[in-house]
Formats: C-alpha cells, structure tokens, sequence
C-alpha cells in the first residue's frame, strides 16, 4: 500500500516531472504533458497509459485497476487504488504513464542514464 507522499516523490523523482494543479488535484507533468493525478480524498491517482496496458493492467488485478468512466477512460486513463498497490508495482505502473507523454530524446537519455554504470 501507497499514500499520496509517495506517489509525489516517485513521480519528482522522474526525469523533467513537475508538479501543477489541476482542478484542485495535485498533477504531475513532463513538459506540460500530464501523466498522473492525485485524487487524494478518494485515496487514488489517474494515469495515463496506452489502451492496451490499461487492459492488461485491469485484467492483471481488477481491485487495483480499472478504466476512468466515459471517454478518458477509452483513451486509456486509469483508477489506480493507493491503498491496494505495493509501491514497486506502482512505480513501474508510473514510469510507463511517464513514457507515455515523454518525449521521446527525453526517454532515450534516461534510459541510457540508467544503464550506464555508476563509478564510485
């Protein structure tokens, strides 16, 4: 399980992500492009993810996941439950909304980033 903090500081911690209102909900961006809103007295974030890993997401644990009703939902907007995901699965589930509107030199250079070894 998950809290609001949490998903805040998993979603700093990615490359470019600031953090703007929406509506009065916390939304975190990569260049302006929103891919998670907290929805903190429903105890839940919104990501935006391709159809087909909603899909296979709400088809993997459909206590945690499931579409947003009308049309963000059929563009792949996703309830995640906070208080039903291990924080390991959500990041992974938050790095995959955050490729989604990442552009994509951005992408390339993290991933390099991440696969360079580190000297000490």
């Amino acid at each position: 399980m998950i809290d609001v903090e949490t998903v805040r500081a998993l979603a700093l911690a990615l490359p470019e992500v600031k953090e703007h209102d929406h509506w009065g909900r916390p939304s975190f961006r990569v260049r302006n492009k929103i891919f998670v809103t907290l929805w903190p007295d429903e105890g839940r974030a919104v990501l935006k993810l391709s159809r087909d890993d909603q899909w296979t997401l709400v088809q993997l644990d459909p206590e945690v996941f499931s579409p947003v009703p009308g049309t963000w939902g059929e563009q792949g907007s996703t309830n995640v439950q906070l208080d039903r995901i291990e924080r390991d699965m959500f990041g992974q589930v938050l790095y995959t909304a955050w490729r989604q509107v990442a552009p994509k030199r951005l992408i390339a250079a993290y991933a390099e980033s991440a696969s360079t070894p580190q000297s000490d």
